[in-house]
Protein backbone atom coordinates (compact mmCIF):
# COMPACT_ATOMS: atom_id res chain seq x y z
CA UNK A 1 0.00 0.00 0.00
CA UNK A 2 2.88 2.53 0.86
CA UNK A 3 4.16 1.49 -2.69
CA UNK A 4 1.36 3.03 -4.12
CA UNK A 5 0.66 6.05 -2.48
CA UNK A 6 4.42 7.25 -3.11
CA UNK A 7 3.53 8.42 -6.98
CA UNK A 8 0.50 10.28 -5.79
CA UNK A 9 2.37 12.00 -2.33
CA UNK A 10 4.96 13.00 -5.22
CA UNK A 11 2.10 14.64 -7.50
CA UNK A 12 0.45 16.10 -4.34
CA UNK A 13 4.05 17.48 -3.43
CA UNK A 14 5.01 18.45 -7.08
CA UNK A 15 1.66 19.88 -7.77
CA UNK A 16 1.22 21.94 -4.57
CA UNK A 17 4.37 23.72 -5.17
CA UNK A 18 3.17 24.57 -8.53
CA UNK A 19 0.39 25.99 -6.99
CA UNK A 20 2.03 28.11 -4.46
CA UNK A 21 4.10 29.40 -7.56
CA UNK A 22 1.51 30.06 -9.49
CA UNK A 23 -0.72 31.73 -7.31
CA UNK A 24 2.19 34.00 -6.16
CA UNK A 25 3.26 33.91 -9.22
CA UNK A 26 -0.21 35.51 -10.35
CA UNK A 27 -0.97 37.72 -7.50
CA UNK A 28 1.83 39.69 -8.26
CA UNK A 29 1.28 40.17 -12.36
CA UNK A 30 -2.69 41.25 -10.98
CA UNK A 31 -1.05 43.51 -8.78
CA UNK A 32 0.42 45.17 -12.18
CA UNK A 33 -3.53 46.20 -12.66
CA UNK A 34 -3.74 47.45 -9.79
CA UNK A 35 -1.69 50.58 -11.72
CA UNK A 36 -4.98 50.93 -13.31
CA UNK A 37 -5.78 53.62 -10.80
CA UNK A 38 -2.37 55.52 -12.10
CA UNK A 39 -3.61 55.93 -15.48
CA UNK A 40 -6.46 56.82 -17.64
CA UNK A 41 -9.59 54.02 -18.50
CA UNK A 42 -8.53 54.00 -22.36
CA UNK A 43 -4.55 53.55 -21.27
CA UNK A 44 -5.57 50.65 -19.27
CA UNK A 45 -7.34 49.07 -22.12
CA UNK A 46 -4.74 49.65 -24.26
CA UNK A 47 -2.70 47.76 -21.95
CA UNK A 48 -5.04 44.87 -22.04
CA UNK A 49 -5.40 44.64 -25.72
CA UNK A 50 -1.35 44.63 -25.93
CA UNK A 51 -1.47 42.28 -23.06
CA UNK A 52 -3.73 39.93 -25.14
CA UNK A 53 -2.12 40.12 -27.83
CA UNK A 54 1.38 38.14 -26.21
CA UNK A 55 -1.32 35.58 -24.46
CA UNK A 56 -2.00 35.22 -28.14
CA UNK A 57 0.55 33.32 -28.59
CA UNK A 58 0.66 29.48 -29.12
CA UNK A 59 2.73 29.31 -25.71
CA UNK A 60 0.75 26.32 -24.94
CA UNK A 61 1.16 24.73 -27.98
CA UNK A 62 5.04 25.06 -27.81
CA UNK A 63 5.44 24.39 -23.75
CA UNK A 64 2.94 21.37 -24.40
CA UNK A 65 5.35 19.97 -27.66
CA UNK A 66 8.43 20.37 -25.40
CA UNK A 67 6.86 18.84 -22.57
CA UNK A 68 5.72 15.76 -24.88
CA UNK A 69 8.73 15.46 -26.50
CA UNK A 70 10.91 16.08 -23.31
CA UNK A 71 9.38 13.57 -21.27
CA UNK A 72 9.26 10.96 -24.19
CA UNK A 73 12.82 11.83 -24.81
CA UNK A 74 14.14 10.87 -20.97
CA UNK A 75 11.82 7.68 -20.91
CA UNK A 76 13.00 6.67 -23.95
CA UNK A 77 17.00 7.61 -23.92
CA UNK A 78 16.90 9.97 -27.04
CA UNK A 79 18.64 13.02 -25.25
CA UNK A 80 21.03 13.65 -27.98
CA UNK A 81 17.99 14.07 -30.15
CA UNK A 82 15.76 16.22 -28.05
CA UNK A 83 19.00 18.30 -28.20
CA UNK A 84 18.70 18.80 -31.63
CA UNK A 85 14.48 19.51 -31.39
CA UNK A 86 15.04 22.14 -28.44
CA UNK A 87 17.73 24.23 -30.89
CA UNK A 88 15.60 23.57 -33.79
CA UNK A 89 12.46 25.60 -31.79
CA UNK A 90 14.12 27.92 -29.86
CA UNK A 91 15.49 28.84 -33.96
CA UNK A 92 12.05 28.76 -35.50
CA UNK A 93 10.78 31.10 -32.82
CA UNK A 94 13.11 33.77 -33.70
CA UNK A 95 12.57 33.57 -37.26
CA UNK A 96 8.66 33.72 -36.80
CA UNK A 97 9.16 36.94 -34.58
CA UNK A 98 11.85 38.25 -36.70
CA UNK A 99 8.76 38.39 -39.21
CA UNK A 100 6.64 39.61 -36.85
CA UNK A 101 8.88 42.45 -36.59
CA UNK A 102 8.73 43.16 -40.34
CA UNK A 103 4.64 43.42 -40.22
CA UNK A 104 4.81 45.49 -37.46
CA UNK A 105 7.15 48.05 -39.56
CA UNK A 106 4.79 47.79 -42.30
CA UNK A 107 1.37 48.04 -40.70
CA UNK A 108 2.24 50.03 -37.81
CA UNK A 109 -0.32 52.65 -38.99
CA UNK A 110 -2.80 50.48 -39.53
CA UNK A 111 -2.43 48.63 -36.18
CA UNK A 112 -2.29 51.78 -33.99
CA UNK A 113 -5.59 53.30 -35.41
CA UNK A 114 -7.41 49.89 -34.94
CA UNK A 115 -6.63 49.17 -31.34
CA UNK A 116 -6.78 53.01 -30.53
CA UNK A 117 -3.29 52.99 -29.33
CA UNK A 118 -1.47 56.56 -29.38
CA UNK A 119 2.48 55.59 -28.91
CA UNK A 120 3.86 53.65 -31.22
CA UNK A 121 6.88 52.58 -28.71
CA UNK A 122 3.64 50.38 -27.01
CA UNK A 123 3.71 48.06 -29.82
CA UNK A 124 7.07 47.74 -30.55
CA UNK A 125 7.83 47.07 -26.48
CA UNK A 126 4.86 44.57 -27.17
CA UNK A 127 6.76 42.87 -30.12
CA UNK A 128 9.63 42.24 -27.63
CA UNK A 129 7.08 40.94 -25.57
CA UNK A 130 5.89 38.32 -28.06
CA UNK A 131 9.37 37.07 -28.38
CA UNK A 132 9.85 36.47 -25.20
CA UNK A 133 6.28 35.05 -25.00
CA UNK A 134 7.09 32.23 -27.44
CA UNK A 135 10.88 31.06 -25.07
CA UNK A 136 9.55 31.09 -22.00
CA UNK A 137 6.82 28.15 -22.36
CA UNK A 138 9.12 26.35 -24.88
CA UNK A 139 11.75 26.40 -21.69
CA UNK A 140 8.89 26.20 -19.25
CA UNK A 141 8.23 22.40 -21.51
CA UNK A 142 11.69 21.08 -21.22
CA UNK A 143 11.37 21.95 -17.36
CA UNK A 144 8.51 20.22 -17.24
CA UNK A 145 9.24 16.69 -19.57
CA UNK A 146 12.56 17.04 -17.23
CA UNK A 147 9.27 16.89 -13.97
CA UNK A 148 12.11 19.60 -12.54
CA UNK A 149 8.76 21.44 -11.03
CA UNK A 150 10.90 23.15 -8.56
CA UNK A 151 12.42 25.45 -10.71
CA UNK A 152 9.33 25.26 -12.91
CA UNK A 153 7.75 27.22 -10.21
CA UNK A 154 10.77 29.44 -9.64
CA UNK A 155 10.66 30.90 -13.23
CA UNK A 156 7.01 31.56 -12.42
CA UNK A 157 7.70 33.58 -9.73
CA UNK A 158 10.57 35.59 -10.78
CA UNK A 159 8.51 36.40 -13.64
CA UNK A 160 5.98 37.64 -11.38
CA UNK A 161 8.82 40.22 -9.18
CA UNK A 162 9.94 41.16 -12.69
CA UNK A 163 6.82 42.68 -14.17
CA UNK A 164 5.54 44.31 -10.87
CA UNK A 165 8.77 45.87 -9.69
CA UNK A 166 9.54 47.21 -12.55
CA UNK A 167 6.05 48.13 -13.91
CA UNK A 168 5.40 49.66 -10.21
CA UNK A 169 9.05 51.69 -10.51
CA UNK A 170 7.36 53.21 -14.49
CA UNK A 171 4.06 54.12 -13.18
CA UNK A 172 4.76 55.27 -10.28
CA UNK A 173 8.07 56.93 -10.52
CA UNK A 174 8.44 57.83 -14.31
CA UNK A 175 4.42 58.42 -14.71
CA UNK A 176 4.34 56.08 -17.79
CA UNK A 177 1.27 54.85 -18.73
CA UNK A 178 0.07 51.07 -20.89
CA UNK A 179 3.79 51.37 -22.34
CA UNK A 180 5.14 51.01 -18.88
CA UNK A 181 3.61 48.49 -17.83
CA UNK A 182 3.82 46.54 -21.28
CA UNK A 183 7.81 47.61 -20.04
CA UNK A 184 7.42 45.71 -16.72
CA UNK A 185 5.73 42.24 -18.78
CA UNK A 186 8.88 42.18 -21.44
CA UNK A 187 11.51 42.55 -18.56
CA UNK A 188 9.96 40.13 -15.91
CA UNK A 189 9.56 37.32 -18.98
CA UNK A 190 12.98 37.98 -19.85
CA UNK A 191 14.21 37.14 -16.30
CA UNK A 192 11.93 34.21 -16.48
CA UNK A 193 13.45 33.00 -19.77
CA UNK A 194 17.02 33.31 -18.83
CA UNK A 195 16.63 31.24 -15.40
CA UNK A 196 15.13 28.20 -17.78
CA UNK A 197 17.26 28.13 -20.16
CA UNK A 198 19.72 28.18 -17.77
CA UNK A 199 18.35 24.97 -15.63
CA UNK A 200 18.06 23.41 -19.04
CA UNK A 201 21.26 23.51 -20.42
CA UNK A 202 22.22 20.00 -19.49
CA UNK A 203 19.63 19.03 -22.46
CA UNK A 204 20.02 21.56 -25.01
CA UNK A 205 23.98 21.62 -24.76
CA UNK A 206 23.91 18.20 -26.01
CA UNK A 207 25.80 17.09 -28.94
CA UNK A 208 22.42 17.25 -31.58
CA UNK A 209 21.82 13.86 -33.56
CA UNK A 210 19.39 13.30 -36.27
CA UNK A 211 15.76 12.46 -35.48
CA UNK A 212 12.90 10.73 -37.65
CA UNK A 213 10.59 14.19 -39.29
CA UNK A 214 7.92 12.13 -40.19
CA UNK A 215 7.44 10.66 -36.39
CA UNK A 216 8.21 13.72 -34.88
CA UNK A 217 5.84 15.91 -37.39
CA UNK A 218 2.95 13.33 -36.54
CA UNK A 219 3.21 14.26 -32.94
CA UNK A 220 3.60 17.87 -32.40
CA UNK A 221 1.09 19.14 -35.38
CA UNK A 222 -1.95 17.17 -33.73
CA UNK A 223 -0.27 18.26 -30.16
CA UNK A 224 0.24 22.35 -31.46
CA UNK A 225 -3.46 22.35 -33.12
CA UNK A 226 -4.84 20.63 -30.17
CA UNK A 227 -3.45 23.08 -27.85
CA UNK A 228 -3.82 25.96 -29.98
CA UNK A 229 -7.73 25.76 -30.09
CA UNK A 230 -7.56 25.62 -26.44
CA UNK A 231 -5.57 28.54 -25.84
CA UNK A 232 -8.02 30.50 -28.27
CA UNK A 233 -10.83 29.82 -25.94
CA UNK A 234 -8.84 31.14 -23.34
CA UNK A 235 -7.80 34.52 -25.18
CA UNK A 236 -10.06 35.27 -27.90
CA UNK A 237 -12.62 37.41 -25.91
CA UNK A 238 -10.96 40.19 -24.72
CA UNK A 239 -9.57 40.79 -28.72
CA UNK A 240 -13.13 40.83 -30.08
CA UNK A 241 -14.44 42.94 -27.40
CA UNK A 242 -11.59 45.88 -27.54
CA UNK A 243 -12.52 45.53 -31.04
CA UNK A 244 -15.70 45.54 -31.11
CA UNK A 245 -16.38 48.04 -27.83
CA UNK A 246 -15.38 51.51 -26.27
CA UNK A 247 -12.20 51.55 -24.76
CA UNK A 248 -14.12 51.89 -21.60
CA UNK A 249 -15.88 48.97 -21.39
CA UNK A 250 -12.80 47.03 -22.87
CA UNK A 251 -11.09 48.40 -20.05
CA UNK A 252 -13.74 47.35 -17.41
CA UNK A 253 -14.31 43.64 -19.11
CA UNK A 254 -10.15 43.35 -18.82
CA UNK A 255 -10.81 43.99 -15.10
CA UNK A 256 -13.33 41.14 -14.96
CA UNK A 257 -11.10 39.20 -16.80
CA UNK A 258 -7.74 38.98 -14.81
CA UNK A 259 -10.10 38.40 -11.80
CA UNK A 260 -11.72 34.84 -13.28
CA UNK A 261 -8.44 33.79 -15.18
CA UNK A 262 -7.04 34.09 -11.70
CA UNK A 263 -9.20 30.59 -11.47
CA UNK A 264 -6.49 29.00 -13.59
CA UNK A 265 -3.69 29.71 -11.15
CA UNK A 266 -5.33 27.25 -8.69
CA UNK A 267 -6.03 24.51 -11.14
CA UNK A 268 -3.48 24.92 -14.23
CA UNK A 269 -0.56 23.47 -11.79
CA UNK A 270 -2.61 20.08 -11.83
CA UNK A 271 -2.52 18.99 -15.19
CA UNK A 272 0.65 20.67 -15.81
CA UNK A 273 2.02 18.22 -13.27
CA UNK A 274 -0.53 15.25 -14.75
CA UNK A 275 0.92 15.59 -18.33
CA UNK A 276 4.40 14.35 -17.97
CA UNK A 277 4.02 11.69 -16.08
CA UNK A 278 1.28 10.08 -18.78
CA UNK A 279 3.95 10.44 -21.31
CA UNK A 280 6.38 8.93 -19.07
CA UNK A 281 3.63 6.22 -18.80
CA UNK A 282 2.43 5.58 -21.95
CA UNK A 283 6.23 5.69 -23.60
CA UNK A 284 7.13 2.69 -20.94
CA UNK A 285 3.68 1.26 -21.19
CA UNK A 286 3.01 1.81 -17.60
CA UNK A 287 -0.83 2.73 -16.10
CA UNK A 288 -1.33 5.72 -14.57
CA UNK A 289 -4.90 6.74 -12.73
CA UNK A 290 -4.06 10.10 -11.82
CA UNK A 291 -6.69 12.33 -14.34
CA UNK A 292 -9.52 11.27 -11.69
CA UNK A 293 -7.46 12.94 -8.74
CA UNK A 294 -6.82 15.97 -11.49
CA UNK A 295 -10.63 16.53 -12.21
CA UNK A 296 -11.84 16.13 -8.45
CA UNK A 297 -9.45 18.40 -7.73
CA UNK A 298 -9.99 21.35 -10.56
CA UNK A 299 -13.83 20.77 -10.35
CA UNK A 300 -13.43 21.96 -6.75
CA UNK A 301 -11.18 24.28 -7.10
CA UNK A 302 -12.53 25.74 -9.98
CA UNK A 303 -15.96 25.92 -8.84
CA UNK A 304 -14.90 27.13 -5.62
CA UNK A 305 -13.33 29.99 -6.70
CA UNK A 306 -16.30 31.10 -8.94
CA UNK A 307 -18.42 31.26 -5.92
CA UNK A 308 -16.46 33.84 -4.16
CA UNK A 309 -15.95 35.65 -7.21
CA UNK A 310 -19.58 35.48 -7.84
CA UNK A 311 -20.17 36.79 -3.89
CA UNK A 312 -17.45 38.81 -3.36
CA UNK A 313 -17.35 40.14 -6.83
CA UNK A 314 -18.15 43.61 -6.31
CA UNK A 315 -16.10 44.32 -2.77
CA UNK A 316 -12.75 42.70 -5.04
CA UNK A 317 -13.63 45.00 -7.97
CA UNK A 318 -14.35 47.95 -5.76
CA UNK A 319 -10.87 47.21 -4.02
CA UNK A 320 -8.80 46.44 -7.05
CA UNK A 321 -10.07 49.35 -9.03
CA UNK A 322 -11.44 52.45 -9.68
CA UNK A 323 -14.95 53.54 -9.01
CA UNK A 324 -15.64 53.83 -12.38
CA UNK A 325 -15.35 49.94 -12.98
CA UNK A 326 -17.37 48.69 -10.04
CA UNK A 327 -20.79 48.69 -11.95
CA UNK A 328 -19.80 47.27 -15.23
CA UNK A 329 -17.21 45.12 -13.93
CA UNK A 330 -19.06 43.98 -10.83
CA UNK A 331 -21.81 42.62 -13.34
CA UNK A 332 -20.03 40.77 -15.36
CA UNK A 333 -17.67 38.36 -13.24
CA UNK A 334 -19.88 36.21 -12.03
CA UNK A 335 -20.70 35.45 -16.00
CA UNK A 336 -17.00 34.97 -16.60
CA UNK A 337 -15.72 33.26 -13.33
CA UNK A 338 -18.81 30.87 -14.46
CA UNK A 339 -17.39 30.79 -18.00
CA UNK A 340 -13.91 29.05 -16.99
CA UNK A 341 -15.03 26.52 -14.80
CA UNK A 342 -15.95 24.01 -17.84
CA UNK A 343 -13.10 25.65 -19.62
CA UNK A 344 -10.70 24.53 -16.37
CA UNK A 345 -12.24 20.86 -16.67
CA UNK A 346 -11.56 20.41 -20.50
CA UNK A 347 -8.31 21.48 -20.08
CA UNK A 348 -7.50 18.83 -17.96
CA UNK A 349 -8.89 16.39 -20.10
CA UNK A 350 -7.34 17.69 -23.18
CA UNK A 351 -4.25 17.02 -21.14
CA UNK A 352 -4.97 13.82 -20.55
CA UNK A 353 -5.75 12.93 -24.25
CA UNK A 354 -3.02 14.49 -25.72
CA UNK A 355 -0.36 13.16 -23.23
CA UNK A 356 -1.60 9.62 -24.29
CA UNK A 357 -1.52 11.15 -28.22
CA UNK A 358 -5.28 10.19 -28.52
CA UNK A 359 -5.85 12.91 -31.43
CA UNK A 360 -8.82 11.99 -33.01
CA UNK A 361 -10.39 14.78 -30.74
CA UNK A 362 -8.16 17.49 -32.32
CA UNK A 363 -10.64 17.80 -35.52
CA UNK A 364 -13.39 18.60 -33.06
CA UNK A 365 -11.67 21.16 -30.88
CA UNK A 366 -10.50 22.92 -34.40
CA UNK A 367 -13.94 23.25 -35.53
CA UNK A 368 -15.45 24.24 -32.16
CA UNK A 369 -12.84 26.85 -31.89
CA UNK A 370 -13.86 28.44 -34.95
CA UNK A 371 -17.16 28.22 -34.25
CA UNK A 372 -16.40 30.11 -31.47
CA UNK A 373 -14.51 32.89 -33.34
CA UNK A 374 -17.20 32.85 -35.66
CA UNK A 375 -19.96 33.21 -33.07
CA UNK A 376 -18.39 36.26 -31.54
CA UNK A 377 -18.05 38.44 -34.40
CA UNK A 378 -22.39 38.00 -34.49
CA UNK A 379 -23.36 37.80 -31.05
CA UNK A 380 -21.55 40.85 -29.31
CA UNK A 381 -24.26 43.92 -28.31
CA UNK A 382 -23.47 43.78 -24.71
CA UNK A 383 -20.87 42.19 -22.99
CA UNK A 384 -22.89 39.75 -21.16
CA UNK A 385 -23.64 38.19 -24.67
CA UNK A 386 -19.92 37.75 -25.20
CA UNK A 387 -19.57 35.78 -21.91
CA UNK A 388 -22.86 33.86 -22.53
CA UNK A 389 -20.95 32.41 -25.83
CA UNK A 390 -17.97 32.06 -23.95
CA UNK A 391 -20.04 29.62 -21.34
CA UNK A 392 -22.26 27.92 -24.15
CA UNK A 393 -18.90 27.13 -26.21
CA UNK A 394 -16.71 26.21 -22.84
CA UNK A 395 -19.11 23.78 -22.26
CA UNK A 396 -19.47 22.25 -25.73
CA UNK A 397 -15.66 21.86 -25.52
CA UNK A 398 -16.03 20.14 -22.13
CA UNK A 399 -18.43 17.92 -23.93
CA UNK A 400 -16.73 17.02 -26.81
CA UNK A 401 -13.16 16.18 -24.41
CA UNK A 402 -15.56 14.08 -22.42
CA UNK A 403 -16.96 12.16 -25.31
CA UNK A 404 -13.49 11.53 -26.49
CA UNK A 405 -11.76 10.40 -23.06
CA UNK A 406 -14.64 8.22 -22.19
CA UNK A 407 -16.42 7.75 -25.38
CA UNK A 408 -14.90 7.22 -28.95
CA UNK A 409 -11.54 6.14 -28.28
CA UNK A 410 -9.16 8.14 -30.94
CA UNK A 411 -6.27 6.55 -32.36
CA UNK A 412 -3.15 6.83 -30.48
CA UNK A 413 -0.17 8.11 -32.74
CA UNK A 414 2.90 5.54 -31.18
CA UNK A 415 6.24 5.55 -32.50
CA UNK A 416 7.69 1.83 -33.48
CA UNK A 417 11.29 2.19 -32.07
CA UNK A 418 14.04 -0.86 -32.19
Amino acid sequence: MAAETRPHAAFFRQSGWLMIANVGSGVMMYAVHLLNKKIPPEQYGIFGVLLAVAMFVPSMPLQMVLAQQTAQALATDRKRELAGIIRLAWLGTFGLCLLLALGTFIWQKDILAGWQITNPADLWITVFVVLFSFWLPMFWGVLQGQQNFLWFGWTYIFNGIGRLGIASFLVLALGAYAGGMMLGVCLGLAVGVGVAVWQTRSLWLLHAQPFDWRSLLKQIIPLMLGFAAVQFFFTADTMFVKAYFSGDDAAFYVSAGTLSRGLMWLVVPLATVMFPKIVHSVARSEKSNLLGVVLLGTAILAAGGAVGLTILGPWVVKLAYSKQYVSVAAAVLPWYAWAMVPLSLAYALVNNLMARSQFGVVPVLLLLAAAYGIALTQFHDTLITVLRTLGVFNLLLLGACALFTWGIKGKAVTENRE
